[in-house]
């Protein structure tokens, strides 16, 4: 059997959130078919790091320090990348926080609106100025959603609501952009493992006064493989997706979760 080619030699992409992770991690790949690849961060010292990770890349590499949830920076961004590499063929938004971990009640008005505002307000400002952009007949959106954006995470209100907002942001604009033949969709990680997932494990243990290896647990057991997903489990999707291999493929939110379902 012929292996795929999933080569993207000549295709140019945004992504936010890149300096870290997942991000980092879904530049790489897109570099590593030969995607011509800019990326965001709103931290200096983790941008600098990603642009010495991704220096031997086949394609061009634009590092940006921006705020996404900042849309006058954000329009710089997209502007610059777009200028360099003569249009965008694919808008990742990957850019997203945490949040708070503890009951509603205990979350205040500033933090529950901070994280709809990079999670959701990040996604459209990218989005709303790369659509000009875009390659009509082609382009590819495609957002970082979250398992947590489809079932309940006790203590997690703000990400939770934001993640359900990338998804029906997802859905909506994929009708809006059809008839320019550009695709959106959603990748829905589950609990991916690396500093955050850890964080948030910690965070939730202490609010519900439980062990940090018992929480851990609980959170490992709700996949049928028992395990964490990886960075590169979702960069991966984020590949496909962006492939002539999904082409009739839009208005999707795919689970990368190691086998978690709705409650």
């Amino acid at each position: 059997m012929a292996k795929i080619d999933l080569s993207l030699v000549g295709e140019s992409a945004v992504v936010t959130g890149a300096g870290r992770g997942i991000g980092r991690q879904i530049a790489a790949t897109l570099a590593e078919a030969g995607v011509d690849v800019a990326i965001n961060d709103v931290d200096a010292e983790a941008l600098a790091e990603a642009e010495q990770a991704l220096e031997e890349a086949d394609g061009d590499l634009i590092t940006y320090g921006a705020d996404a949830s900042d849309p006058q920076e954000t329009e710089a961004f997209v502007s610059a990348a777009a200028e360099a590499f003569d249009g965008i063929d694919f808008c990742v938004n990957n850019v997203g926080i945490a949040g708070p971990t503890k009951p509603c009640e205990d979350i205040t008005h500033e933090e529950f609106m901070s994280t709809l505002s990079v999670n959701l307000g990040g996604l459209f400002n990218t989005t709303s100025a790369a659509i000009p952009h875009l390659q009509h007949g082609g382009g590819r959106v495609v957002n970082i959603a979250s398992m947590s954006g489809k079932r309940p995470l006790e203590d997690r209100t703000p990400y939770t609501t934001s993640k359900m907002g990338v998804i029906g942001f997802t859905r909506t604009l994929a009708v809006e952009l059809a008839d320019e033949d550009i695709n959106v969709n959603a990748v829905c990680p589950g609990s991916v493992e690396g500093p955050r997932l850890d964080a948030v494990i910690e965070g939730q243990a202490a609010s519900q006064d439980r062990p940090v290896a018992e929480v851990e647990a609980e959170f490992r057991s709700a996949s049928p493989m028992d395990e964490f997903v990886t960075a590169q489990d979702v960069a991966d999707t984020v590949l496909v997706l962006c492939s002539e291999r999904t082409r009739r493929v839009t208005g999707q939110d795919l689970n990368v979760s190691a086998g978690i379902t709705m409650y």
